[in-house]
């Protein structure tokens, strides 16, 4: 966790409740071609309030809205309405998420008028996702091993590599801010040799993805600086102007150009990717934007990704290790409901574990669920560019980096132990399971996020 003085002084955003407008329900709904199976009356709905139901529910909807088949549609989003209040268990808050999603894409793209038109004159479809402190994103890391599993991994593996280099350079891709750079730092102060120099570099992308930080880069990397030096490690902090839209092709670039000047050096090079991969455009997002303007040494093809030739890039880095943590999950499918299944069966994850540490009404619960809702909505409701939740699955990823001839190494029985000691801060349903050489966490056994080390083949 962060240990900065700083006071969090923010006003508590929530997610904008919304309703269906109630329709006369049994009139109408006899009325208007019937939907197989959809119930005529309140108690009908009674059956509808398991999580299977609530899933076929919001797949009959999105076929519906995809067919332009307005009066089937609004059937259903009544029904969903009336099963799915925002302030339900947590299936029915999961489903409210994406019934929101479904009439967000609706409106978008305009194929179903008459839900576009409802959504417009009715609803304020907006998220408002929190902006944290730092102090209050620290706190928010650490409420679920969600990014601390991936930490504590990769953490143990980079002190490994690492071990006996006077100089170690990291380069953090990760969707948290550095919030793992702080406990990085303090096992690198305990070294027996003594600490290291380190050098920081990060991508200075946009800060539009949630979680999101309320301060520049600049000054993140101020008080990065100032916690090392109370260390007694010498910090040096870059941002490098660079977007994940292009591969993250600026900051290939400028490491290439420093992999020049120091490979005769004893530098260590660390790549440490935490759940920010999957913003880099992959191969369903077609054609490939930009190719023939990005500067990497070799030729893109049809079948060649971003995501492929950013990897080959590091590859060409000869980095000392790259950590890889992503959540294990596949939404990138191009047909919608295969993507609303994926997404629907790996989401409730989170909104289960909330159920068993936040209460209702508390700022943090309503933080946590607006970033999982413009998750939804981002899968449900937007193509192209615009769909940048594109997460793989950990088979998926493993392939992608043995193809560009990275080798797994297994993470050693302090790693495992350390990250057992952080699990056992938490709920009693977060578990471990080790899969060759890679590191799962699981909540109730089912995959949550994957944990992977790779040094050049």
């Amino acid at each position: 966790m962060m240990q900065f003085t700083e006071t969090p002084s923010r006003p508590l955003h929530q997610i904008t409740p919304f309703s269906i407008p109630t329709m006369n329900t049994t009139n109408q709904v006899h009325q208007a071609r019937q939907w197989p199976g959809f119930p005529t009356s309140s108690k009908g709905l009674a059956s509808f309030g398991d999580a299977n139901c609530m899933e076929q529910l919001l797949v009959h909807c999105a076929n519906a809205i995809e067919s332009n088949d307005a009066t089937l549609a609004q059937q259903i989003l009544w029904v969903l309405n009336n099963i799915a209040p925002p302030d339900g268990d947590s299936n029915q808050r999961l489903t409210c998420a994406f019934l929101r999603a479904l009439i967000v894409r609706a409106a978008k793209i305009g194929t179903c008028k008459m839900l576009a038109a409802m959504a417009n004159a009715r609803f304020n479809l907006s998220i408002d996702t929190h902006s944290f402190s730092v102090i209050e994103l620290a706190n928010y890391v650490d409420l679920t091993p969600w990014h601390r599993f991936g930490f504590t991994a990769a953490n143990a593996a980079i002190l490994e590599a690492v071990e006996g280099y006077s100089v170690i350079h990291i380069v953090d891709l990760s969707s948290t801010h550095c919030m793992q750079i702080p406990t990085l730092i303090d096992a690198i102060a305990n070294r027996l040799e003594g600490p290291p120099m380190v050098k920081l570099t990060v991508p200075g992308v946009s800060k539009d993805l949630p979680p999101m930080l309320d301060l520049t880069y600049e000054m993140l990397g101020s008080k990065l600086v100032n916690f090392a030096r109370s260390r007694n490690v010498v910090l040096e902090f870059r941002v490098v102007p660079s977007t994940r839209a292009d591969g993250f092709a600026s900051l290939i670039d400028q490491l290439r150009l420093q992999h020049l000047v120091y490979a005769e050096t004893s530098e260590a090079l660390v790549i440490n990717c935490h759940m920010m991969l999957h913003y880099i455009p992959e191969e369903t997002l077609s054609p490939l934007p930009n190719a023939n303007s990005i500067p990497y040494t070799f030729e893109p093809s049809s079948n060649q990704s971003l995501r492929t030739m950013f990897l080959k890039a590091l590859r060409g880095l000869n980095p000392t290790i790259v950590v890889l943590v992503d959540e294990d999950a596949d939404l990138t499918s191009n047909n919608l409901v295969c993507r609303l299944r994926s997404a629907f069966n790996y989401l409730w994850i989170p909104y289960d574990t909330i159920d068993t540490f936040l209460p209702k009404g508390s700022k943090q619960r309503q933080w946590y669920e607006a970033d999982i809702c413009w998750k939804v909505e981002n899968v449900i409701a937007h193509e192209g560019l615009q769909r940048v939740e594109r997460v793989e699955s950990k088979s998926r990823w493993v392939q992608r980096m043995r193809n560009a001839e990275f080798r797994g190494v297994g993470f050693g029985e302090e790693a495992v132990s350390e990250v057992r000691t952080m699990l056992d801060e938490h709920a009693a349903g977060w578990g471990l399971k080790k899969e060759e050489d890679d590191l799962v966490l699981t909540w109730k056994g089912h995959n949550v996020v994957f944990a992977t080390a790779w040094l050049p083949a």
